[in-house]
């Protein structure tokens, strides 16, 4: 008996933890992403000590305290609202329409949600809907009596920040934010906006008819500037031609009043006269007329030239615009010739300068191989040449071809020496003796190949020969 009751003592505790098991689940509540958990009734206080009146969790989990706490959710589902304003006045007293749709929401900041739990929690959505509908028609309303008709047509985006920016400021207050903000149009009763729709593609269509206007300008100003210059040289031949048949018209006019002024004159005279007098007029009329046909054949031959004169004008400024193009080709070629020119005297020039700088130092390795001896140097370089020299010498007179010489010798001459011997001599001295090429270039032979001669041979008196012709065969 007593193990039944200890059994059912402990069935009974168990059904009654499980019961508070279930009911401690049962308040444990979870939020969804689309809604915000309130929990109102014990929460708390803030961080300033104030008791608080409602738990807004977004996201996460609670424990619903029973009998102290309860629940509720709010929907964050956008609601869209239309706002059809209209006879709002705008800064220029002009009265407007502005059909519009804001899309606003139950805001998930900290603060903004527990506005939206103070104040919008149990309410139905259209409750909240026209809630938040007379909040943006007052600002709405605000906005355009800030504005001209002209700012909220064209700066459409600075229309819409400065109704976003009010609008939001006053949604926050009861737990709303601004999701969107699209204004369908714009009107007025009495035609303003209208009118400057049609300014602006007024506007547009002056704009381009100008554009295609300045083009057509531009194309008729250089036709007419063709134009002009025909007229001019047309019009310079035209006044010519008009001059001259001017002078004529005046002769004709001047001989006219001497012809009646004879004709007067010969009716006070006599009958006779006056024939005589009509027969003169007659031939000054003769003669005017053809002075005046001259002046038309003047006159048509100054329009030929004036033809003339204008092709030949327009055929010189061909040849001119064609001279100056050879030209230029002829000065960009010789610019061409002249730089391919200094750029090869400018490389002969580093050539030479090389040349002579390789010239200097070989004269500085001598002098120096000479014991720094300049004369001895320059020694150096004719030994040198020697053989060259030499070899010059013999050429000058290898090829002297002498058949025959006839000498006409005298005998003896004022020296002791014959002619013979003198012509001989003479033809010899011709050419630089070796010694004589030595000296002139500061140099003397060595003693092997000999040295100067002191004295000259003495030739007896007796040696020469009286005058007799002598042969010399070459």
């Amino acid at each position: 008996m007593f193990n039944i009751q200890i059994l059912i003592g402990i069935c009974v505790g168990a059904v009654v933890l499980l019961a508070a098991l279930m009911t401690i689940l049962s308040r444990y509540r979870k939020c969804p992403a689309d809604k915000v958990l309130v929990i109102y009734g014990k929460v708390g206080s803030d961080s300033d000590g104030k008791a608080r009146s409602a738990k807004c969790i977004h996201g996460g989990a609670a424990f619903i305290v029973p009998v102290l706490q309860s629940y509720q959710y709010m929907d964050l589902t956008p609601i869209s609202i239309s706002v059809d304003l209209k006879n709002a006045l705008s800064k220029q007293n002009i009265r407007i329409d502005v059909p519009s749709r804001f899309t606003v929401g139950i805001s998930t900041e900290p603060g903004v949600m527990q506005n939206a739990a103070e104040r919008l929690l149990g309410l139905k959505l259209s409750e909240i809907q026209e809630l938040a509908k007379d909040i943006i028609f007052g600002q709405l309303r605000l906005v355009i009596a800030t504005m001209d008709i002209e700012e909220i047509n064209t700066d459409r985006d600075k229309f819409l920040v400065a109704v976003s920016n009010n609008v939001e400021i006053e949604l926050k207050k009861i737990g709303l934010r601004l999701i969107n903000v699209n204004v369908t149009d714009i009107n007025d009763e009495s035609g303003y906006i209208d009118a400057l729709g049609k300014e602006a593609a007024a506007k547009a269509i002056n704009d381009a008819k100008k554009s295609v206007a300045e083009k057509n300008r531009d194309g008729e100003i250089g036709q007419a500037n063709a134009h002009r210059d025909q007229r001019i040289n047309v019009a310079a031949a035209d006044a010519s031609a008009i001059n001259g048949e001017n002078t004529a018209k005046i002769e004709i006019a001047q001989s006219e009043a001497v012809r009646r002024e004879k004709q007067a004159e010969s009716l006070r005279i006599a009958t006779a006269a006056e024939a005589v007098q009509a027969a003169k007029a007659k031939q000054e009329a003769y003669i005017a007329q053809q002075e005046a046909e001259e002046t038309r054949a003047q006159l048509e031959t100054a329009t030929q030239k004036a033809d003339i004169i204008v092709k030949a004008e327009i055929a010189k400024q061909q040849a001119e615009i064609q001279a100056e193009a050879d030209a230029e080709v002829l000065r960009r070629r010789a610019r061409g010739e002249a730089d391919a020119i200094f750029a090869k005297m400018e490389a002969e020039a580093r050539g030479a300068r090389e040349l002579l700088e390789q010239q200097a130092q070989g004269i500085r390795s001598l002098v120096a191989a000479a014991g720094n001896n300049p004369d001895a140097a320059v020694r150096l370089m004719i030994a040198d040449k020697l053989e060259e020299l030499t070899r010059i010498q013999v050429e000058a007179i290898k090829n002297i071809k002498i058949d025959k010489v006839t000498v006409w010798d005298s005998g003896k001459n004022s020296d002791g020496k014959t002619g013979t011997a003198d012509f001989i001599s003479g033809m010899m001295k011709a050419v630089p003796p070796m010694g004589e090429l030595f000296e002139q270039a500061g140099m003397e032979l060595p003693a092997l190949l000999g040295k100067k001669r002191e004295t000259d041979v003495f030739v007896p008196d007796g040696a020469a020969s009286e005058a007799a012709p002598e042969t010399v065969e070459g």
